[in-house]
């Protein structure tokens, strides 16, 4: 179907913070991911520098916490916890954060997340900074996260954990469960898959017209950060292997734990998403699903919008109904 061109507005639902930064990154030239194809240390150095690196200052003077650099079963991660302390009621619980960048980049920026994510609930938070491709292949991300969930397995009921990331970090989540499976380790007590699903193929419908929507054209969106992963860290990889894209099995799904998958209309993981909620209930699982109209891949990974603190919100009462350990 060859769809006409017409003109598109931002959502009437959307806040004015967030149509204020559609309209300027709309306004600014696509980064080309061509220019950074043969040097994958520059392209880390610019994501860190002109994305990552300014959100994760703005997190830290929103949301007062502490930061602690540790080392987790031979893993590097950053331990966050609230300034104001731990809370009481949730001394014995943990939450897991899985960093965004296509498995390539994002070393660090998981902080994004867990900073907001830590005050608001007051519980520790520890963002993981796996293995990423080209230098490691899958299932080196996957490897890194169930060593360190089987080390906090020693100090937290898995019933207490809950593990979360947005983009590849939502992905990868997914994933763990599936090998959580594989390895004969219990399930965490929730997760949550932020700008991502069950499915790495991110096919569908809003695989094409996200491209349009987001003001690219969909040869720009299939030539970049899709085919990026796919090259750097998938590479001969089967992507409806159920380790890989646990939705493509039902008896996988039905083991996991209750799960919230949140993203927007114009993200390109939007029919995936959709899709790996579909599954999740048809398997029995507690699964609620959030779309926020108008919204781009990737919109909570901007800490100041009231659509992100929204999902912040979801989460934190998501995590709090579901994990065990509450102490009163």
């Amino acid at each position: 179907m060859r769809v006409p061109s017409f003109d598109l507005p931002p959502s009437a639902y959307m806040s004015e913070a967030a149509r204020r930064a559609l309209i300027a990154s709309q306004a600014r030239p696509a980064s080309s991911s061509a220019a950074y194809d043969g040097d994958i240390v520059k392209r880390r150095q610019m994501m860190q520098e002109v994305y990552f690196g300014p959100r994760i200052e703005r997190a830290k003077a929103l949301y007062p916490v502490d930061i602690k650099e540790q080392r987790i079963a031979g893993v590097r991660t950053d331990v966050v916890t609230p300034k104001a302390g731990v809370a009481p009621e949730n001394r014995d619980r943990v939450l897991i954060e899985l960093h965004p960048g296509g498995f390539s980049i994002g070393a660090g920026a998981g902080l994004i997340e867990a900073i907001p994510m830590a005050e608001k609930l007051r519980v520790k938070v520890i963002s993981i900074d796996y293995r990423l491709g080209p230098e490691h292949k899958y299932p080196a991300a996957t490897e890194d996260v169930t060593a360190v969930y089987k080390a906090l397995l020693e100090e937290y009921k898995p019933e207490n954990i809950a593990i979360f990331g947005c983009s590849a970090g939502g992905l990868l989540t997914a994933e763990s469960v599936a090998w959580f499976q594989k390895a004969r380790l219990p399930s965490p007590g929730a997760i949550a898959i932020l700008a991502a699903s069950a499915d790495a193929q991110f096919v569908g419908d809003s695989h094409y017209s996200s491209a349009p929507f987001s003001g690219t054209t969909v040869s720009d969106r299939q030539g970049g950060s899709f085919e990026f992963m796919l090259r750097n860290y998938f590479d001969r990889v089967d992507l409806r292997d159920p380790l890989v894209s646990p939705v493509w099995s039902r008896d996988v799904l039905a083991k996991f734990p209750p799960t919230l998958i949140a993203t927007g209309t114009r993200a390109h993981d939007m029919s995936a998403t959709v899709f790996t909620h579909a599954q999740l209930t048809k398997a029995g699982v507690t699964a609620e699903l959030h779309l926020f109209d108008g919204l781009p891949h990737g919109y909570s990974l901007d800490p100041e919008l009231p659509e992100s603190i929204d999902t912040y919100d979801l989460l934190v009462k998501f995590f709090d109904r579901h994990l065990g350990g509450r102490r009163h």
